[in-house]
């Protein structure tokens, strides 16, 4: 017995120019974020727990502390940028634990998704 599936793509999640897409990458010990202009195919901004100022300020890398300040401060670059509304973009990932902090914590600081 012959069982064929069928060609799954993923959607891919574009940006705009009023809206940028904030991109979340999940590593197993860091959690990155960047705010990315499609139409110009640039990095506006980006943060991780690698950033000097996060490293300093949380002791772990991996938990959801890390990926608040790391939310927050992607937040508040974007809002000195002039950006208040993104394209959240999780890359196929559940939006659970550390990525569902970092996305709470971008909404705290106000920007909406």
């Amino acid at each position: 017995m012959v069982i064929k599936y069928k060609n799954r793509m993923k959607k891919t999640i574009k940006g705009i120019k009023n809206r940028p897409r904030l991109c979340v990458f999940r590593s197993n010990k860091h959690i990155y974020a960047q705010i990315i202009d499609d139409s110009n195919n640039q990095i506006i901004a980006s943060s991780s727990t690698l950033t000097q100022i996060i490293k300093k300020s949380t002791k772990l890398s991996n938990n959801c502390n890390a990926a608040r300040s790391v939310g927050k401060n992607i937040a508040q670059q974007s809002k000195s940028l002039g950006i208040k509304e993104v394209v959240f973009d999780r890359q196929n990932k559940i939006y659970h634990g550390r990525i569902q902090a970092l996305a709470e914590a971008v909404r705290e600081e106000g920007i909406k998704f």
